[in-house]
């Protein structure tokens, strides 16, 4: 699984670094182990990997990061995606089995949906992609719970309200995700 998601990695590449984001990839492999696949996948598939592999031998990252499957041997991961903010904040953790691969299409809407959410203050409801509505949040105020009915948006409810993202007025930027 992890040679075809490297693939799929390399693949979008330029789409990441377009959403500001940068690569890398952990192993509790050797630096060498690393260098010898990289070389493996370009020679076998033509691809290269344009972003850095670390090497874990000591799985202190992969054990502070609860990468280590439960039950496994002390040398079987699991396949953990994670989304960390320029403020070295993890924002969202995705963890697969051993036995399956993950989606970086998946990766690519989450990014674009945490950015959103960053850049606007608002939510994004399930299966999110770019140009769809957005979630309002909701009111914090009984006032301001009855406004929301009479103030244009998709309304079902004062705690779920739509919109398009042109008419939500961009959130003071911090910082944002990557």
């Amino acid at each position: 699984m992890c040679t075809t998601e490297f693939l799929a990695f390399a693949g979008s590449y330029d789409r990441f670094r377009k959403l500001g984001c940068e690569l890398l990839g952990l192993s509790i492999d050797s630096t060498y182990s690393h260098l010898a696949w990289i070389r493996n996948i370009k020679e076998k598939f033509g691809v290269e990997i344009p972003f850095p592999i670390i090497d874990d031998l000591s799985m202190r990252v992969a054990h502070d990061y609860g990468m280590i499957q439960p039950g496994a041997s002390d040398t079987s991961t699991v396949r953990a995606t994670f989304f960390i903010d320029p403020e070295g904040k993890v924002r969202a953790m995705v963890y697969y089995p051993m036995t399956n691969g993950r989606s970086v299409e998946e990766f690519l809407r989450l990014l674009e949906a945490l950015q959103t959410s960053d850049r606007h203050g608002v939510a994004t409801p399930e299966g999110w992609r770019p140009g769809e509505k957005v979630m309002l949040p909701p009111p914090v105020t009984a006032k301001d719970a009855e406004a929301r009915a009479g103030a244009g948006y998709e309304y079902t409810d004062w705690y779920f309200s739509r919109t398009e993202i042109e008419k939500v007025t961009p959130k003071k930027k911090k910082g944002g995700t990557r």
